[in-house]
């Protein structure tokens, strides 16, 4: 009986040592934001760790109000999204649930004591059972590198989250900035027609213009106005769309501006050998669905080892009736009559297979999405610069041998109007297309797991 209670001190000693287990600083957030400033180039967090008082939460609005003290520059909206997204700052917290179910499965189940008392017939009873979950004992190692596996998969997928929210910032940065240019040159473009339309007027009551030819002015002045309210559209839509993920409102909501038009195209596109094999290996989902499926062979096993045995209880005995004493133990077994496992085991590799498929599946859209990511850059890039260097020089020389045949009394008035016109359209086809660019530059970066270091031009 001795051993018997030596056992029992013994697995009293293991479970205050399971509780020793306990929850760090920041909840695993370090890691994550490590990962995340990696790939993006941008810190998650002020001081390093998430906010959670008046102290943080006034740091946190010193840093975004420093940066929205100048026209706000793409790395920049990505730090303040990182860091002021609230949407991602629950997900940041997640961490911390998987922190605690981690702590939770590296402690052992807590004793169970009875204590029962009886009298009759002058007699009193009195026993004391101390019992432990043997099961929970011998599986406690396993379900430790369950949790330990599921905890480093949350990290991934949490830093992977702020990859699509660092990606979302940046493209909507792009889409903000150009559409505020696309709306200012509209303008530009409406206060000519205008000019235009009020020269015809006058044209035509001197009887130099036919009434078709200034109607064809006035049309074209109301259709310029109309492109204005367009494009403004746009502009109010793409600057929410951005202040959203910046995570702003009130006065810094209405207050903050952005650059007047993009960046240059790069004097050379990205070259990059093998984005496919790039994104299988960057890519920190395929990396969270690797772990998800070792995950789910070590859970197969663990229900694999504890198929036969549900409940395995082993516990001390001590009565007392009258003046005497007795000891002993019990051992609560669960008799695998009905229920021998099977279920849980068949369920267990099919739950195994369906994440061996889903890890498939998703390398293959990876691969996909890289392969379509750089055809899509590279076209972007070559339109972008067939507009730079073909289209525009073009048109500047028509419009400056226009305006001297013009001057010349050469040309009609018509011609030139006409050639102010289809300048026009292309200064706002280049503008597209490098908005198009720098967000397909935006989109190949994420399709390939983050920031890439290879880029031969400067970012926006």
């Amino acid at each position: 009986m001795t051993s018997l209670y030596k056992l029992a001190g013994g697995a009293s000693l293991l479970v205050l040592l399971g509780g020793c287990a306990s929850l760090s600083g920041d909840a695993g957030f370090g890691a994550a934001a490590a990962v995340s400033e990696q790939r993006t180039g941008a810190p998650a967090s002020v001081a390093g760790h998430l906010p959670r008082n008046e102290d943080d939460a006034r740091a946190l609005a010193a840093v975004v109000g420093k940066k929205l003290e100048q026209p706000l520059a793409a790395d920049d909206a990505v730090q303040i999204a990182l860091l002021n997204n609230r949407g991602l700052q629950a997900t940041y917290w997640t961490l911390g649930v998987a922190e605690a179910d981690l702590v939770q499965a590296g402690r052992l189940q807590n004793p169970v004591l009875d204590f029962k008392r009886s009298h009759g017939g002058g007699e009193v009873g009195i026993e004391r059972t101390l019992t432990f979950n043997l099961v929970g004992l011998m599986t406690a190692p396993m379900a430790s590198r369950i949790e330990g596996r599921r905890f480093a998969q949350t990290r991934l997928l949490v830093a992977n989250e702020a990859l699509k929210v660092a990606a979302d910032t940046r493209r909507a940065w792009v889409e903000a900035v150009a559409s505020t240019q696309i709306a200012d040159y509209a303008r530009q473009v409406e206060e000519s027609a205008q000019a235009s339309a009020e020269l015809a007027e006058r044209m035509r009551k001197a009887g130099n213009w036919s009434a078709l030819d200034m109607a064809r002015e006035q049309a074209y002045h109301a259709q310029t106005l109309a492109d204005v309210t367009h494009t403004q559209k746009a502009a109010v839509a793409a600057r929410e769309k951005l202040t959203r993920l910046l995570g702003l409102s009130g006065e810094q909501a209405a207050s903050y501006r952005l650059p007047d038009h993009l960046p240059d195209l790069p004097a050379a596109p990205r070259e990059l050998a093998d984005v496919e094999q790039t994104a299988v290996n960057e890519r920190l989902d395929i990396q969270a669905a690797r772990l998800d499926t070792e995950q789910t062979a070590s859970t197969l096993g663990l229900t694999r080892t504890t198929r036969f045995i549900n409940v395995l209880d082993l516990g001390a005995v001590r009565n007392t009736e009258g003046p005497a004493a007795t000891r002993g133990y019990e051992l609560t077994l669960e008799i695998p009559l009905f229920d021998w496992g099977s279920a849980r085991v068949a369920r267990a590799e099919a739950t195994y297979m369906q994440s061996v498929n889903q890890l498939a599946q998703a390398a293959v859209h990876a691969r996909s999405e890289a392969r379509e990511s750089y055809a899509d850059y590279r076209a972007s890039y070559e339109l972008a610069r067939h507009y730079r260097d073909q289209v525009l020089p073009l048109r500047k020389q028509i419009a400056d041998e226009t305006l001297l045949r013009y001057n010349g009394m050469l040309m009609s008035v018509f011609e030139l109007l006409a050639d102010a016109r289809e300048q026009a359209t292309a200064v706002s086809g280049y503008i597209g297309a490098l908005r198009d660019y720098w967000a397909a530059d935006a989109t190949l970066e994420a399709a390939l797991g983050g920031r890439l270091s290879t880029n031969k031009g400067v970012q926006p």
